[in-house]
């Protein structure tokens, strides 16, 4: 009865600028549609598989060597478990949400639903402040990720200009996204996305294989306390983009199968992030202590360059799904979200570009803002606050009653549900956002005091006569240019 009530009351809306209802089609419209529109629960599929990965896989053999091995993985199993269950708290919220205000006649076609939204319709306006505030600068930052992430990759390339310059040259770049106009519009982006993740995946996978173990490897992980929770907390953030869930399910047709997209999603994810993660540390060991982005290490051919060149196109991408819920925000804010006009969308986005470019250049730390993040954002924003929405939004017995989605029976209907929610909270709480925030904060803090804000080339190769930072037990080592590739006195395969 339940799923009955769902499918004759959640029917997505559409922004004006995309319907095409009534209207005869061309060839033109036809190939439009197939690679630009996109609501179905593949184009759902794609988008969050091509989100929950990216930049990150290159920093996940770093935090195995802070983690160890056997931790490593299963820290992965874990956290994509853990974020599984709560993108299904969101979805459910959402559909939630979207029948109540549709039995009232509200009409969605030029609205985009969002987070912060659900949980004022559902909770209230403390409730909504709080969420538009975590999510929003989760969303922020994980777009300053994407930028510094950017730089840090082209300069195994090119090394002729230094990575805040790149940051300049990719911030400019990425702020094409503001013509993008919603997740309906990413339906070819997300495809190729996937496909060139899964490529870095397996070339960090079988290079690491072919190049073999270096001399007198060590795998001394985990040795301290810091660098292991460091390491659970980037694990914590890999597995938490589920910050766009409520846009994409918005962009479905029929939102109320999004349910367990994000864990078939999260079990693709994981063939890519465990095999590549294991591998490379398996090669390098504790040098990887070291070098926060696994390009460092591997010796420079045409498969390297063109990992590195699919990871750049695939950290735009991941941009625009990071800032797109911002553009949202910020057009409900200035009255120009239901704007029929592209281009005057477009140019009043840009402004939320600007502190993405200038945070990007302040704190340019590849790999220890991740964790950073993770533990004080992520921790709060997919993990806490969605798990705390359930449970009071389903506090009385007549909101259970009246549910239009059922716990299902495997979980133990309500009481399991409720068992879950507690244990992610507290897990959560205790484990990413205290020990995670407090191991994070103290790297973070380390590479301010060591490198400085606003580096110019973080983890460069200083000029010649110029020391390097003094050693530390965190990851200060510098990375070698593309013409100074290290050497392992191994023999190895150039792949």
């Amino acid at each position: 009865m339940a799923a009955d009530k769902v499918v004759e009351t959640v029917v997505v809306g559409n922004y004006v600028e995309m319907e095409t209802e009534g209207k005869p089609q061309n060839m033109k419209s036809k190939l439009s549609n197939f690679f630009w529109h996109g609501g179905s629960v593949y184009d759902a599929w794609f988008s969050c598989s091509s989100n929950q990965v990216a930049q990150v896989l290159l920093t996940l053999p770093y935090s195995f060597s802070q983690l160890g091995m056997l931790s490593g993985i299963l820290f992965q199993l874990f956290y994509g478990l853990l974020g599984s269950w709560t993108a299904y708290l969101i979805s459910i919220l959402y559909v939630e949400y979207r029948t109540r205000k549709e039995r009232e006649k509200v009409d969605f076609r030029n609205h985009v639903i969002q987070w912060f939204e659900v949980l004022d319709g559902l909770l209230g306006k403390h409730w909504r402040n709080v969420g538009l505030a975590f999510n929003c600068t989760f969303l922020l930052f994980g777009s300053v990720i994407q930028l510094i992430a950017c730089a840090s990759n082209i300069y195994y390339i090119n090394d002729n200009l230094d990575k805040r310059t790149w940051t300049y040259i990719f911030g400019a770049c990425c702020a094409t996204t503001v013509f993008i106009p919603s997740f309906h519009n990413y339906r070819i982006w997300s495809f190729l996305g996937l496909l060139m993740t899964t490529y870095t995946a397996w070339y960090l996978t079988i290079a690491s294989l072919l190049h073999g173990q270096v001399e007198g490897v060590k795998h001394a992980g985990p040795t301290k306390l810091v660098l292991y929770f460091t390491g659970a907390t980037n694990i914590l953030y890999t597995f938490g983009g589920h910050a766009v869930t409520v846009e994409i399910m918005h962009a479905m047709w029929k939102p109320q199968k999004f349910k367990a997209i994000y864990l078939l999603a999260t079990l693709y994810v994981i063939t890519l992030t465990l095999p590549s993660a294991a591998a490379v540390y398996w090669a390098f060991g504790d040098m990887l202590l070291n070098h926060s982005n696994a390009f460092s290490l591997l010796p420079r051919s045409p498969f390297r360059d063109m990992a590195v060149i699919l990871m750049l196109i695939h950290q735009f991408i991941t941009f625009g799904f990071a800032c797109t819920p911002l553009y949202f925000v910020w057009e409900k804010a200035i009255g120009m979200h239901e704007c029929k006009s592209l281009c005057k969308r477009a140019a009043a986005r840009l402004p939320v570009v600007i502190p993405i470019w200038f945070l990007a250049i302040v704190f340019p730390f590849f790999g220890p803002i991740n964790s950073t993040v993770g533990s004080l954002l992520v921790s709060f924003t997919v993990y806490i606050i969605p798990a705390l929405a359930h449970i009071f939004t389903f506090k009385s017995a007549a909101a259970r009653e009246n549910a239009v989605e059922q716990p299902p029976k495997f979980v133990g209907r309500w009481v399991g549900t409720y068992t879950i929610n507690v244990f992610v909270v507290v897990w959560v709480l205790v484990v990413g956002f205290g020990f995670g925030g407090w191991a994070s904060m103290t790297n973070f803090i380390h590479q301010i005091d060591t490198f400085g804000l606003f580096t110019k080339c973080y983890q460069c190769l200083p000029p010649q006569g110029v020391l390097p930072p003094p050693p530390h037990s965190f990851n200060t080592t510098v990375a070698p240019s593309p013409h100074h590739q290290p050497s392992f006195n191994h023999t190895h395969h150039n792949l």
